[in-house]
């Protein structure tokens, strides 16, 4: 048997207006046939749990389909009722709803593959760069220049590791985003849900909306918002607090020239 898709509304929030009101449909325009204009796909539609409302149900989306769409015949045919149009629009709207989550399944899951490791690479970098931090605190006066040069290394580790983690982290935003502006904000697919789906916990991976990814000077050093921007705003904060106790042992002042 082909796999069955349904789209129930409202029980799935899709945001769709109510497709049938019970009476509103003539014999005739209910006898007219209107399956020729049908989404290959679409199998069913028929009354959903709350009155008012269908279920829409199609054979399996792959992602590899043309975006639905109301064929321009369908739009112009002047023989078909405005029950009938607005059904047939509200069935390419469920179409595109199911092939939208597709289509990021599978375009994200390859990236979600990849992406996992490199998470793993920056948590454990991003660790050693505090790890190297506190030994500051045990570190003996004469050290404190050998262990900057490990801080340097571990700040350098740290960067690399993020940059690589915020370069696919972009790629996964916009196709966030794309599936959000084909099927609406309140049929979003979260990546964490993809990536869920084929065993990978990205709950707590980075990963912002496309536009921080963007050069602009938000994206200068201590503002933006990628993984790489708050690793920046941290080792600004551990210098400044290496720079006050330089200034506390009366020291002179450590420049920025000796960190990096």
């Amino acid at each position: 048997m082909a796999e069955l898709i349904p789209l129930k509304t409202p029980l799935d929030d899709t945001g769709l207006m109510p497709r049938y009101q019970p009476g509103t449909m003539t014999r005739a325009a209910m006898a007219t046939d209107i399956s020729r204009y049908h989404h290959p796909l679409f199998v069913r539609a028929e009354p959903g749990r709350y009155e008012g409302w269908m279920t829409y149900s199609f054979q399996a989306f792959t992602g590899l389909e043309e975006e639905p769409q109301m064929s321009l015949e369908a739009i112009r045919d002047r023989t078909l009722t405005r029950e009938q149009s607005a059904a047939l629009s509200h069935e390419y709207d469920a179409a595109r709803i199911l092939w939208s989550k597709a289509r990021l399944r599978r375009q994200a899951g390859p990236l979600l593959t990849k992406a996992a490791p490199l998470w793993e690479a920056w948590t454990a970098a991003h660790e050693q760069l505090r790890a190297t931090f506190r030994e500051f605190w045990t570190t003996e006066d004469g050290r404190w220049r050998a262990q900057l040069l490990r801080l340097t290394d571990a700040e350098r580790a740290a960067e690399s590791a993020a940059e690589a983690f915020d370069e696919i982290a972009e790629k996964l935003s916009r196709l966030a985003e794309e599936q959000i502006r084909v099927a609406g904000e309140d049929e979003d697919l979260p990546l964490r849900t993809v990536a869920q789906e084929l065993g990978l916990d990205a709950s707590d991976w980075h990963i912002v909306w496309p536009d921080a990814y963007k050069p602009s000077t938000l994206s200068w050093r201590g503002f933006g918002d990628r993984l790489v921007d708050r690793l920046h705003k941290e080792i600004d904060a551990q210098r400044e607090r290496l720079r006050e106790v330089q200034a506390m042992a009366g020291d002179k002042d450590l420049s920025d020239s000796e960190l990096v």
